[in-house]
């Protein structure tokens, strides 16, 4: 580790929010939690398995930290990473809106900046990459689009073209009728689109299972997708919230269809089968450990079902199920929160060019007495370190704490939602 990169892991511990730095260098405690990370991230990379797991823990208790701590380890197994923090603009009951904000935060291994269109750039025509995703794309999906949205990147000589196709997989969907002009101009035909329109509010899943395929033909071993901040789900209206669940089961059981709860194409006429799922996807969830209380039953989640969806093959029951058996994080143990300590005090001293003359005894005595919250103890012991390395001695602590989540239903809608 370089001084300046322990000088960003020092600042993004005292500003009390977490990172991929903070992630990647404090990875030891939790290990039954990471061990289960690993294991899915396992199973996607070697046996192509795709799941997902739900994590739930006390605000201001490390489930970002641990996001990112997956984020590393997923990155050094070769994989391709997304993340996104839901909430107002990236609700998931709307998937067109979560893949948009995914693929703005999508990282191939081992690049420090988000973007994957540079491997599309170096497809050509005719390539047994390009065959490959062709044909991924014209038998798998729901609709064609994708299809001629590939067909039309590859061929096309229009930089105004390639960008809008370019837009388009990341999210900013090309219409139909234009995607449909660009065909026509490059190939001199019309585009024969067989299957159903492409709907954005319908159809997305497409995308998700593209994106998936992708990956894994540009080199990467998988995908992990990264939910934080699921709880805000609880502020949306109860179907909303209850349309959440049923795509957060896409992601947890990707390998059932979330209309019947079967396996994907049992029962189901063949020219009706939906898009596959993802493959060789790990996905995480995480919730408040207060969720379960404060919306699944304060606000009687299950009889909302029971009344809006009384047919429901027990895919949203099931995740509601997931949510409240989902392992909590557990308060760090006092060995391993000295042995937090004695790393920040490690890189303090590497990242300011010094030697902390101070006992881990005194850093914890200082976290003991700065409240409850972990981040908030951190950053005190950040704080006394600080007043050590510029006066060489240390006064009262004190540390604001930052604020805690809230349900309250936000019935604001969302610009897509206004016409």
């Amino acid at each position: 580790m370089s001084d300046m990169e322990a000088r960003r892991v020092i600042e993004a511990l005292r500003s009390g929010i977490p990172s991929r730095a903070v992630g990647r260098y404090f990875a030891e405690a939790r290990p039954q939690m990471l061990k289960a990370v690993q294991d899915g991230l396992d199973a996607a990379c070697e046996n192509g398995t795709s799941g997902g797991m739900i994590i739930t823990g006390k605000y201001g208790e490390g489930k970002t930290h641990l996001l990112n701590t997956a984020f590393s380890m997923a990155s050094d197994c070769g994989m391709a990473v997304s993340s996104i923090s839901l909430g107002k603009e990236s609700p998931f009951d709307k998937l067109y809106l979560v893949y948009q904000k995914l693929m703005a935060n999508t990282f191939l291994p081992g690049r420090g900046q988000p973007g994957f269109m540079h491997k599309l750039e170096e497809l050509t025509p005719n390539s047994s990459q390009a065959n490959d995703l062709l044909l991924f794309a014209s038998r798998e999906l729901q609709t064609d689009k994708i299809y001629y949205v590939l067909e039309c990147y590859l061929n096309t000589e229009d930089q105004e073209e390639k960008f809008a196709l370019q837009a388009d997989l990341e999210g900013d969907f090309i219409p139909n009728a234009a995607l449909k002009k660009i065909y026509r101009r490059i190939f001199g035909k019309p585009a024969k689109m067989m299957k159903a329109p492409f709907s954005k509010t319908k159809n997305t899943q497409d995308y998700f299972a593209f994106m998936s395929h992708l990956f894994r033909v540009i080199g990467c071993s998988g995908w992990l997708v990264l939910a934080d901040e699921a709880e805000l789900t609880g502020r949306l209206g109860k179907k909303a919230r209850l349309n959440s669940y049923r795509n957060m089961y896409r992601f947890l059981v990707p390998d059932r269809d979330p209309d019947t709860g079967k396996p994907w194409g049992q029962g189901v006429p063949a020219d009706q089968i939906a898009s596959r799922g993802v493959e060789n996807t790990f996905a995480i969830f995480a919730f408040s450990a207060s969720y379960d209380e404060d919306v699944l039953e304060g606000r009687h989640e299950l009889e909302n079902l029971e009344s809006i969806y009384p047919d429901d093959p027990d895919v949203v029951r099931s995740v509601i199920t997931m949510i409240q058996r989902a392992p909590q994080l557990q308060p760090l143990t006092r060995e391993e929160i000295r042995q937090v300590l004695a790393r920040i005090q490690e890189f303090h001293g590497r990242a300011y060019g010094w030697t902390p003359s101070v006992s881990v005894d005194s850093l914890e005595k200082v976290a003991d007495s700065s409240g409850y919250l972990l981040r908030t103890r951190l950053r005190a012991v950040i704080e006394m370190l600080d007043q050590l390395y510029q006066y060489g001695s240390f006064g009262t602590i004190h540390v604001n704490e930052l604020g805690k989540e809230t349900y309250e239903v936000d019935d604001t809608p969302a610009l897509e939602d206004v016409e």
